[in-house]
């Protein structure tokens, strides 16, 4: 398995929002996106930080996308 990039949590939701998620609520410093099939996911957008690594496995695996496709979106 590739390692995970290091990734910005607003270009996180960029790259979500290219393949059809889209922003349903905003919950402090979380982004709750969903796509119209139903899935959901949180992403966490702090400014200056970028998402945690583990968090960002946990995203990837909750939505069905794989390291190489985010790198794609990227």
């Amino acid at each position: 398995m590739p390692p995970v990039p290091t990734v910005p949590g607003v270009k996180l939701r960029r790259a979500l929002e290219k393949i059809g998620f889209e922003v349903v609520r905003v919950n402090g410093s979380h982004h709750v996106m969903k796509h119209p099939d139903g899935r959901h996911v949180a992403v966490p957008v702090h400014s200056g930080r970028d998402v945690p690594k583990g968090t960002l496995r946990g995203i990837l695996s909750i939505i069905g996308l794989s390291v190489e496709d985010l790198t794609k979106l990227l």
